[in-house]
């Protein structure tokens, strides 16, 4: 056994899917992956950016598009249908594809809320489910496959802003994670949540447009989270290092989560 940094850590020659994938957090992740030599499909309602950003990290290593709205059960059968005709196994599947809507209690939309919960939590499960027979192929307790579901610390506290539904969404991904956790980790496979805080994305543009000092002030290491920290821990969790640590919602929020900078 050996303890260097290259065994403990090193994912190259796996295959990962990260939905969402075309910008903001899941490209943050994806890059990570593609420069570590993972062969990457990344997924994404907009044809376009999907396809700009696998061109991009293409410069890199391997990065593959398939545009889909996994939002549908039509959607999500064209998707697995394809991975399944170009893959026999699967090592990783990041569920990082969400939305948010934002409304004041009162006036919250039934379709708003459903739609948040249907992309954030429904289609995590539909899709983790199609996906476990390519998941659980070559998965063992020396070499586990890895499912990573990308919740939110405002599934861990209360948020200040009116998210109804995305915090219940969040909180029930992070519920999901350990239930798959428990039912899977006999056969190979571990489960885990990244619950991020703030990061540069176009579902924080608002905030941080407008409130960016504020948020940076209160958190206590002074900062966002950036790329580098994102993928650090994503590539941990799909290593060698992380391959009894199953279950458990990580927040990477800069410490956020525990209370405002004390300054």
């Amino acid at each position: 056994m050996s303890f260097q940094s290259n065994d403990l850590f090193s994912i190259a020659g796996k295959i990962a899917i990260v939905t969402g994938g075309s910008r903001g957090i899941g490209k943050m992740i994806a890059q990570g992956y593609v420069e570590n030599g993972v062969k990457t499909y990344i997924s994404s309602r907009k044809t376009e950016a999907c396809r700009e950003t696998a061109e991009e990290l293409s410069e890199k290593g391997e990065c593959i598009a398939f545009p889909a709205d996994l939002s549908t059960q039509e959607g999500r059968d064209l998707f697995v249908g394809e991975i399944k005709e170009r893959e026999s196994k699967l090592d990783i599947l990041v569920n990082n594809a969400g939305a948010a809507w934002g409304a004041a209690y009162e006036e919250y939309p039934d379709e708003g809320y459903d739609k948040v919960m249907d992309i954030n939590v429904k289609a995590i499960f539909t899709l983790t489910r199609d996906l476990m027979p390519l998941l659980l192929k070559n998965a063992s307790q020396e070499n586990p496959s890895r499912v990573i579901n990308i919740g939110s610390i405002d599934g861990l506290r209360v948020s200040s802003t009116d998210n109804f539904a995305y915090g219940a969404s969040k909180a029930a991904v992070h519920f999901l994670t350990k239930n798959l956790a428990v039912r899977f980790g006999p056969k190979g496979l571990t489960v885990n949540a990244i619950a991020p805080g703030p990061f540069e994305s176009q579902m924080m543009g608002y905030m941080l447009k407008n409130f960016r000092d504020k948020i940076e002030g209160e958190n206590p290491l002074g900062r966002i989270g950036n790329p580098f920290d994102m993928a650090g821990l994503a590539i941990f969790l799909a290593s060698g290092a992380a391959k009894y640590m199953t279950g458990q919602v990580i927040a990477l929020d800069g410490g956020r989560s525990l209370g405002a900078s004390q300054k």
